[in-house]
């Protein structure tokens, strides 16, 4: 798709997207809801220290460290509570089946196992997409890639999205589990197996850089310099019923992320934005690692593009495939860009980030 095309098919969505929200508001005034007094907001990640948690490596992380929907709720009276869940996605599912949450950041397969599940959410903000997945071995391993992985023990969190994302990467090297004796434990567990050499590898995150760093281990495999398919998806959610009472409040809290996601995707604070990730779980070298090669704009972005959608497709059918989910939810549906484009009008940032097609490859971009 060309830029003149594709900024024109963007000008009549926004359009259409400022009459939904024009009704929306009618809508929610008919039905005259209570006062907001508190919007809830669970991440699927502890995160590091407390009061206030730290975490990183989102936009959605760069909006918390900032409280930046604080600010834009504050003259309304309205609190903003985040809470973080260190048992990840599925603890994040729990809150959500019990009405605990209004929105959900996480990772594609926790989040379409609560759809699987009738749990009724909308997917309306990019906020991590293109996450680094690795491979880690024993410093003396003789493991070089993933087909040498056959027969062999590996660690992966099972139920978050690395789990699908390193299936996905394994059976495209024509390895399925069954070649390969995964053994499921969170990172912190992993990362003692890898040491101990309980496990022969383990998929992980940029964790996994600090044990290298140690001389404990040594990373061989990259999804990044393999293929973004074999990348890591999380995104904003919020619930049905939350958005049906308040849509001009979700529209606030994602034209509130996309403007801190057009903030730090400005090349020149490259250095910015890590040093406030370093702040966090890792340190600014490890982010620096990870983002080497790959523009702000592509980490960074918040767009619900072709290649987002089709990933969630993937998950959805691989996560069938293993017996995760017992039927295979409709994936089309559960994006909701009305905000999205609204937001993107608002801030003229219509074109500003890449479009990626299905298969990772370059769609429309400036």
């Amino acid at each position: 798709m060309n830029r003149t095309l594709w900024s024109a098919a963007l000008r009549r969505a926004a359009a259409g997207t400022a009459m939904a929200l024009g009704l929306w508001v009618g809508s929610a005034a008919a039905q005259a809801p209570e006062p907001l007094k508190v919007i809830r907001i669970g991440i699927a990640t502890g995160g590091v220290g407390s009061d206030p948690v730290r975490h990183g490596g989102t936009s959605a992380a760069l909006a918390y460290t900032d409280g930046a929907l604080e600010e834009e709720f504050k003259k309304d009276g309205v609190k903003v509570q985040w809470t973080f869940f260190k048992g990840a996605g599925p603890a994040v599912n729990e809150a959500l089946v019990n009405k605990q949450l209004d929105f959900a950041w996480q990772g594609d397969l926790p989040s379409i196992v609560h759809r699987a599940s009738d749990v009724k959410t909308k997917i309306i903000l990019g906020s991590g997409v293109r996450g680094g997945l690795y491979l880690a071995v024993p410093p003396d391993s003789s493991i070089r890639r993933l087909e040498d992985l056959k027969g062999r023990k590996v660690a992966v969190f099972k139920g978050t999205n690395l789990h699908l994302a390193a299936v996905r990467a394994l059976a495209d090297k024509g390895l399925s589990e069954r070649d390969v004796k995964l053994v499921n434990l969170d990172f912190p567990s992993a990362d003692a197996a890898l040491v101990s050499k309980d496990v022969d590898a383990a998929f992980g995150y940029v964790g996994l850089f600090r044990l290298r760093d140690q001389g404990l281990a040594k990373v061989v495999w990259s999804a990044a310099e393999d293929s973004f398919k074999y990348t890591r998806q999380t995104a904003l959610l919020v619930s049905d019923e939350f958005a049906a009472r308040h849509p001009q409040v979700v529209h606030r809290v994602v034209k509130t992320v996309v403007r801190y996601a057009h903030k730090y995707s400005d090349e020149d604070r490259r250095a910015e934005l890590f040093a406030q990730w370093g702040k966090a779980e890792y340190p600014e070298k490890v982010w620096r690692e990870d983002f080497i090669g790959q523009p702000l704009r592509v980490r960074l972005s918040p767009l619900l593009d072709p290649f987002l959608v089709a990933r969630y497709k993937d998950a959805a059918d691989e996560a069938h495939k293993l017996k995760l989910i017992r039927k295979k939810p409709e994936i089309d549906s559960w994006f909701d860009r009305r905000y999205l484009d609204a937001a993107l009008k608002d801030l003229k940032l219509e074109g500003y980030w890449p479009v990626y097609g299905r298969n990772g490859e370059l769609a429309a971009a400036l």
